[in-house]
């Protein structure tokens, strides 16, 4: 079956999905030329990306043919000093390359692309972007609030109990980039850094075992985290925290929450800020 498109009861929302991939894709402006561009950009995006499936879940190398694959190893590259392929990016970059060809078609407000919760957005001077920062369960953890000033012009959640896989143990890591590619693969490697290696609690399982054809391979991924002490806690959020430091320090992110079990943690600028009311994304 080829992309669906369809517009949400609200008629302000479109609904794009093919395969794995499921965008919700907001707009103000030009709105009906940028639903069309996006539209017409995604038939394709699922197709090119399979093409060079191979090539991108290994690490970094030849550089591939696909626009929104090179998105991806573009947002990956930085951080090849320890394993990563670009399918770290994947998520981000699809929704970066969507509203690449909204932008493109004609002037616009604000907009957005949703890739089950990694977004790109687009914001012109004077206009803001609100979100909320939820759990992978979905409970509500906090808002962001960002301007056109701001910089960052993606978002990314990772977390052991997501869509992928994950080395470590994570509630939930959002991280605030200049692009949602960006924003991808730095929320995946300060996930993977939260952790406490051995923990008897924590269950693991070689990644290939659960999905054949993971780029991750052998490597243990966590399937079940138990109870841990508030000690143990901080230690796994401590090692998370080093890596957000890093990483936001060679400006490759511009903020970073971490959470675990009731504990979290900010890295970065202000613009990620916690608060705890439950507020609705208003994209």
């Amino acid at each position: 079956m080829g992309a669906v498109a369809r517009l949400l009861p609200d008629r302000e929302r479109l609904h794009l999905q093919h395969g794995p991939i499921d965008l919700i894709i907001g707009a103000e402006g030009a709105r009906d030329l940028a639903f069309e561009a996006a539209r017409v950009r995604f038939e394709t995006i699922l197709d090119e990306l399979v093409a060079e499936l191979a090539l991108l879940r290994q690490e970094v190398g030849e550089v591939p043919v696909g626009l929104a694959a090179r998105r991806m190893v573009s947002a990956v590259r930085p951080h090849s000093a320890v394993f990563v392929t670009p399918m770290a990016a994947v998520a981000g970059a699809v929704a970066e390359e969507v509203l690449a060809a909204m932008v493109a078609a004609g002037p616009l407000t604000r907009a957005y692309v949703n890739n089950g919760g990694d977004i790109a957005f687009h914001l012109a001077q004077g206009a803001r972007f609100r979100m909320a920062v939820a759990g992978l369960d979905g409970a509500a953890l906090g808002r962001i609030d960002v301007g056109f000033g701001d910089g960052a012009r993606g978002v990314a959640t990772s977390g052991w109990g997501g869509r992928s896989f994950s080395l470590g143990i994570a509630d939930a890591v959002t991280v605030l980039a200049r692009s949602a590619a960006e924003a991808d693969v730095a929320a995946t490697m300060i996930c993977n850094a939260v952790d406490v290696p051995g923990h008897p609690g924590v269950g693991r399982a070689p990644a290939v075992g659960l999905q054949p054809d993971s780029d991750l391979g052998a490597r243990l991924v966590t399937v079940s985290v138990g109870a841990l002490s508030t000690e143990e806690v901080a230690e796994a959020l401590e090692r998370g925290v080093a890596v957000a430091e890093d990483i936001c320090g060679r400006g490759l992110a511009l903020a970073a929450a971490l959470f675990l079990k009731g504990q979290a943690r900010m890295v970065g600028q202000a613009a990620l800020s916690l608060i705890p009311d439950g507020s609705l994304c208003d994209a």
